[in-house]
């Protein structure tokens, strides 16, 4: 039997806003079954797997906490961080840190969606063992 990740859920407490901040800042797609409710699928370009984005129930304001149990971040595969960052900045996306070592290999930097969820860029050499 083989696996392939399809979508991830991500509840949002506004479905509207947080669609159009991954059209405006990533360029993604948005693929809405029902329209303009929820829920809609988000894929980022050039990606096969998607996100799904529905209405929360409730939150928690400490969602960018890397360390807390459960899903934590989405992390976007790109050919280069520096280009990356340069486009995403130039749309208006901050990063919380600087370039870092990734673990497995590469680097990351990571930045927030408009709901505080936390993402991250990483880039891998070619002969990295994580494909």
């Amino acid at each position: 039997m083989n696996f392939s990740i399809e979508h991830i859920g991500l509840p949002a407490r506004d479905v509207a806003a947080l669609r159009d901040w991954y059209i405006q800042k990533l360029g993604a797609e948005c693929l809405a079954p029902n329209g303009d409710q929820p829920p809609l699928f988000i894929r980022p370009p050039g990606s096969v797997a998607m996100f799904e984005i529905y209405t929360a129930t409730g939150s928690n304001t400490v969602t960018e906490d890397n360390g807390l149990a459960g899903w934590r971040h989405m992390a976007l595969r790109v050919d280069s961080i520096e280009a990356a960052r340069k486009e995403l900045e130039a749309r208006g996306v901050k990063f919380i840190d600087p370039i870092k070592p990734a673990a497995g290999g590469g680097r990351v930097l990571f930045f927030k969606d408009c709901e505080g969820n936390l993402l991250h860029l990483v880039d891998r050499p070619a002969d990295s063992k994580i494909r």
